[in-house]
């Protein structure tokens, strides 16, 4: 069990990769972990687009944003430190039930499979919804729910103790993320 915590301790999120292409093979493992991820009444509404050419990641990335909580020249990767893969995530509103639970699944199911590998990934909800949608010329009755960027990290990420409350994520010295969480304490209501 230690090493299934260290597992989770470690699959942070990752926004600086080296430029080395994430194999299909797991491309493929990332894809069928999402495909058998647990959803509600087995609806399966999620459809997925694999973005590998540089010339699409390279558009792509013009259309996401990094790292809120820190300064632009500290959060957004450097052109030599982009993912070199995305995958785009739809709900299928042409199918009953798409939710944000079913996606929630998937997106965990596929970073822990892309970590398994040692890919880390990043997870983005702030992004141009109808560039990208124009861009990938989906239909309409797909909503992107989020972009997942996959890459090997070129930096550590770890979890800190949090100070204060403040959960804003920063930068070490060595350029390493620090992501606060906050104590079981504060988090656990009690146990019945």
């Amino acid at each position: 069990m230690q090493d299934f915590m260290e597992f989770l301790r470690t699959r942070r999120t990752y926004r600086r990769f080296q430029q080395k292409a994430v194999p299909a093979a797991v491309v493929d493992d990332i894809l069928e972990a999402a495909r058998i991820a647990s959803c509600g009444a087995n609806r399966q509404t999620l459809k997925y687009l694999v973005v590998q050419s540089p010339e699409q990641v390279d558009k792509v990335n013009g259309l996401v944003h990094w790292a809120a909580y820190l300064p632009p020249e500290q959060g957004i990767p450097k052109a030599e430190e982009r993912p070199t893969l995305f995958i785009a995530v739809f709900q299928d509103e042409a199918l009953p039930g798409a939710n944000d639970t079913d996606a929630g699944l998937a997106l965990g199911s596929m970073t822990a499979a892309a970590w398994s590998h040692g890919v880390g990934s990043c997870i983005m909800g702030a992004i141009d919804r109808p560039a990208l949608c124009d861009l990938f010329g989906t239909a309409p009755s797909l909503r992107l729910h989020s972009m997942v960027a996959f890459g090997y990290p070129a930096h550590e990420s770890r979890v800190v103790e949090m100070h204060d409350g403040d959960v804003r994520y920063y930068l070490d010295d060595a350029r390493d993320y620090c992501v606060p969480k906050r104590p079981l304490s504060e988090i656990l209501l009690g146990r019945i």
